[in-house]
């Protein structure tokens, strides 16, 4: 059976994946449209803020489809998928840097404006290709997938697991938001990177470039669930949900569970890279804020609150989360890491299988009492 019938199979099969996929279409084709074609008059019409800020939560929700694949389903609890979210990120926040070319503050059509305030007289080698879209896509994938692919190649082949592994993860983003911080690496220190123009030739400004990056976000997370849920009804997900609930015994009947935890591994983080990477134009700056430990501690929270293991609950918790963010750091900003950290605790003791979970408790309920 090709590939395609495969997918194609699983989707049928998926009642809830099959809502989500069709409402991500609805909402890539209905926003758009409330916010070019219906007027500002209207009660119905969209501002350009709220398409960029649903976009947002768009590229947080895949970024939580990447680390409940690990989680979830891997039972790698990792406190650093940040460092690859961010690392993506600035891959194109690189490239549209290139693309600014001489206006910017310094006219300097070679070096950015940082670089010019600093006094380099030559763009870095690693510069090099970024003036190039397809060389960034590529980076894009290729540097969070392979720091993945060393960070895990030591890790597992080690036997680091638990929260040791939990740990050397939150140290790994800590170490990267460090070196990010200082001008001589050559990334914008402290400012990162922003100030950008346009992508691919289009204003980045211009209302139909950001209802084009909501669009291809929807589409990218819808995409990424798709993939994820291929992947974990696969011969090789069952292996992985194996390895998760008994590791030892999986690796005893002749698994060779640090390949299969690997490659899961480096699957997830490039999937939190392109997350990255559509999340940058859209908020239009990326500095080392991004690898702060404290984010990639939110992205736990949100999987935990939608439900782990689901695909789609880490989805709900991404949304529900950051919506959540908004209001209260708007109304009472004062009181917002407290409700993060008490919503945390309560789902931990009361809703272990989170949102998600709680919604089959009360289901199974029902339908028992309507058969008793």
């Amino acid at each position: 059976m090709s590939t395609t019938r495969v997918l194609i199979q699983l989707i049928q099969d998926d009642r809830v994946g099959k809502l989500l996929l069709t409402s991500l279409l609805v909402v890539a084709i209905l926003i758009p449209v409330l916010n070019l074609l219906v007027p500002e008059t209207s009660p119905y019409h969209i501002s350009t803020y709220v398409v960029t800020l649903l976009g947002k939560y768009l590229c947080y929700a895949l970024l939580a489809i990447a680390l409940d694949l690990v989680w979830g389903y891997g039972g790698i609890l990792s406190l650093g998928h940040g460092v690859f979210f961010a690392l993506g990120g600035y891959a194109m926040g690189m490239y549209l840097m290139r693309q600014i070319g001489d206006r910017g503050v310094y006219g300097n059509p070679e070096l950015p404006d940082f670089m010019v305030f600093l006094n380099w007289q030559e763009l870095p080698w690693y510069w090099f290709g970024f003036d190039q879209f397809w060389f960034a896509v590529l980076m894009i994938v290729l540097v969070p997938g392979l720091l993945a692919f060393v960070f895990g190649w030591l890790a597992f082949r080690s036997r680091v697991t638990g929260v040791y592994l939990s740990i050397i993860t939150q140290a790994l983003t800590f170490a990267f938001m460090l070196a990010f911080f200082r001008n001589e690496m050559g990334f914008g220190g402290n400012n990162g990177l922003t100030d950008f123009k346009d992508i691919l030739g289009f204003e980045l400004q211009h209302g139909g470039t950001r209802n084009a990056l909501f669009a291809i976000s929807a589409l990218a997370l819808a995409l990424g669930y798709v993939v994820s849920r291929y992947i974990v009804n696969s011969k090789f997900g069952r292996v992985v949900v194996a390895i998760r609930d008994a590791e030892d015994r999986t690796r005893f009947i002749g698994y060779k569970v640090e390949s299969y935890k690997l490659w899961l591994f480096v699957v997830s983080a490039v999937m939190a890279g392109i997350a990255g990477a559509l999340y940058v134009p859209q908020v239009g700056i990326i500095n080392p804020g991004e690898f702060s430990p404290l984010n990639s501690i939110e992205l736990v929270v949100w999987v935990a609150v939608g439900g782990r293991g689901t695909l789609y609950g880490a989805i709900i918790g991404a949304l529900l989360v950051n919506y959540a963010k908004t209001f209260f750091t708007g109304a009472i900003p004062e009181v917002w890491l407290f409700a993060l950290g008490g919503l945390f605790i309560v789902v931990t003791l009361f809703l272990p299988k989170g949102l998600v979970g709680l919604y089959q408790q009360l289901r199974e309920k029902y339908l028992a009492s309507r058969t008793a």
